[in-house]
């Protein structure tokens, strides 16, 4: 005699695959690592370097561990401000002016 499964019903025609979470796991970890980077880069506030737009970023303005970032024509070229001061001889290129709304404007003087 035939034992019959009572619960034959209930069951799935197909095998369950125990390695298929692990498949879905993986998918949802790079998803959630990509959101991670896009969200970085949009708090950087560093987006401007994403498009093919020359731009330049100034980081730490004004203190002794200041540095430029310019990217133009698509590489990106890093300058940092060295720690004592500028000294030597020089030679008087121009005149800046700052705005009452705090913009500066930079006025080159023409050489003699």
């Amino acid at each position: 005699m035939k034992h019959r499964n009572r619960y034959r019903a209930f069951a799935d025609t197909e095998e369950v695959d125990p390695m298929g979470s692990l498949v879905n796991l993986f998918d949802v970890a790079m998803v959630f690592a990509v959101a991670l980077m896009v969200a970085f880069v949009i708090q950087s506030r560093m987006t401007e370097f994403l498009t093919a737009e020359d731009a330049t970023f100034v980081k730490n303005a004004g203190k002794k561990d200041m540095e430029i970032i310019v990217k133009k024509n698509n590489k990106i070229t890093r300058y940092k401000s060295e720690k004592s001061s500028g000294s030597g001889k020089g030679r008087r290129v121009g005149i800046a002016y700052q705005l009452e709304n705090g913009e500066v404007i930079y006025v080159p003087e023409e050489n003699k």
